[in-house]
């Protein structure tokens, strides 16, 4: 198996373990925490959540730097490269420590009138090992950026997988023990130490990478910040997307209403995340089939195949969320919750377009053209956040959720747009290959799938054997009727691998 098919299959496997386990943590991190702390919890995580942009974009940098290098076979360039990059993350730690210092000492004005004494005293306490986190946490990534350069998925995604297992662990053990949200931050910061420790010991003794600077010169740092400041726009306007929300809840009602946003928040992420798994892989094939010169022709063929499969995964979550949501987060997180359900639909629906065109996304980078991108959803995303701060006093919570999704499509429309101009994508192919079959398959799916929900009880069991009924219905209808026949084969193919490796590790 293939070092992208076992990128990929582990991304999944990382991902379904990370949702498992949020899934049954969150509840229980919610009964140990209380609604208030744990919305204190996740409104210091998202303030924070700004500063981590402060990477500049260098990680995916590193990866259609060093992927091109390596296209190109430059060992010298590559060396040079990564140790001014090394340089450059010294600087962002500190820059990240200094504007940590300058907002440590904004937050009794901006949570003031929302928060308690007690629950500043807590969230400053937070905020400063949150910071530290960050400091060491963005240079870090420079070393799974170079695994995923060197197209070596595996080891990463394993430390990955490792890392949520022992975390879930000690998560429960230490909440058990009596441990506070403050608890939970300094164990995250030591399981990401611990992750970097991993990450840079597979670097630098299994691949060999060395950092070693031939020539210092500022018109080849320039050159990097040229291509790495759209991604680091982009990512301010993620955090804005994700994170701004609970920013404005959190300044305009209470840690109550934060936590509940929260969570239709992370529902949101849960389901981005199955998408990220395959086209994560593709930035370094994305970058080679750039250097070649590849075709509009072919470029739309991959962003095609890369997105229907990204879709007919979504459109199991999508299609399970809309018909069981709602019961589900009155069985997860309890009535209190039930708005979440809204606000994660809301998000999804928004979500699946531009998730099976992430292709679009690392073709933009390989080509370094991602500043059009990223200067349109800054725009619309900063007016949709705006819109969310005026509708939340007629609408609540849901009035930040629709303002925000509202920016968010805009910017899709104009994005399209750009991508058949300017990539010699075919939009209008790409949609048809897209939904071809696809999109009617799952409609009657749905329709089948609303019998299935009005089937009588309450309770897991219940909802267990629904969704066991409907993740079946939709895998048989899809295979036969949706999926082509090269899909077919990949699937085959996939389960072909699986069940071989299975089998060997039952014989060793």
């Amino acid at each position: 198996m293939s070092q992208l098919k076992k990128g990929a299959l582990l991304s999944y496997l990382s991902i379904i373990l990370t949702n498992i386990v949020g899934l049954v943590l969150t509840p229980f991190i919610i009964h140990k925490l209380g609604d208030a702390e744990y919305g204190l919890y996740t409104l210091i995580g998202a303030f924070v959540g700004y500063i981590s942009v402060l990477d500049f974009g260098l990680n995916n940098a590193i990866i259609r730097f060093v992927a091109k290098y390596q296209a190109e076979g430059d060992k010298k360039g590559e060396q040079n490269f990564l140790a001014i990059s090394m340089w450059i993350y010294g600087a962002i730690s500190l820059l990240v420590v200094l504007l940590g210092v300058a907002l440590y000492f904004s937050l009794d004005v901006m949570f003031g009138d929302s928060l308690t004494d007690s629950e500043i005293g807590k969230a400053k306490i937070m905020f400063i090992l949150l910071v530290f986190n960050m400091a060491i946490t963005l240079p870090g990534g420079a070393f799974s950026a170079i695994c995923s350069a060197y197209e070596h998925f595996v080891f990463p995604r394993m430390v990955n997988i490792l890392r949520y297992l022992v975390r879930s662990l000690l998560v429960v053990g230490l909440l058990l023990l009596g441990g506070d949200a403050i608890g939970l931050v300094v164990l995250d910061t030591l399981m990401n130490l611990m992750v970097i420790l991993f990450n840079s010991y597979y670097v630098l003794k299994k691949l060999r990478v060395t950092f070693k600077l031939h020539k210092f010169e500022m018109g080849f740092v320039k050159q990097i910040f040229s291509y790495s400041i759209w991604i680091f726009v982009f990512a301010i306007v993620q955090q804005f997307q994700l994170r701004g929300g609970q920013v404005i809840i959190g300044i305009k009602l209470d840690s109550v209403s934060v936590a509940i946003y929260a969570v239709g928040i992370l529902l949101g992420n849960y389901y981005s995340s199955f998408s990220g798994a395959i086209s994560s892989v593709f930035l370094p094939r994305a970058t080679q089939m750039m250097v070649a010169n590849a075709s509009g022709a072919e470029l739309t063929s991959m962003m095609v195949r890369i997105g229907r499969l990204s879709l007919i995964v979504l459109l199991a979550i999508l299609g399970a969320f809309i018909l069981f949501g709602q019961q589900f987060i009155l069985l997860w997180v309890g009535s209190t919750y039930h708005i979440a359900w809204k606000i994660g639909l809301v998000i999804m629906l928004a979500y699946t377009i531009p998730l099976a065109q992430n292709f679009a996304n690392s073709l933009l980078e390989a080509n370094n053209k991602f500043y059009f991108k990223a200067l349109v959803y800054l725009l619309f995303i900063t007016l949709g956040t705006i819109l969310g701060w005026f509708l939340i006093d007629s609408l609540g919570i849901l009035g930040v959720t629709y303002g925000i999704v509202l920016g968010w499509l805009i910017a899709l429309v104009v994005v399209n747009v750009y991508y058949s101009r300017k990539l010699k994508l075919n939009i209008l192919t790409f949609f048809k290959g897209l939904l071809k079959r696809i999109l009617p398959t799952f409609l009657i799916i749905l329709i089948i799938g609303s019998f299935i929900r009005e089937l009588p009880g309450t309770g897991w069991l219940n909802f267990g054997i629904k969704n066991i009924l409907f993740l079946a219905i939709y895998a048989l209808f899809m295979y036969l009727f949706a999926i082509n026949s090269s899909e077919k084969t990949i699937i085959i193919d996939l389960l072909k691998d699986l069940v071989l490796k299975f089998k060997w590790q039952v014989k060793s």
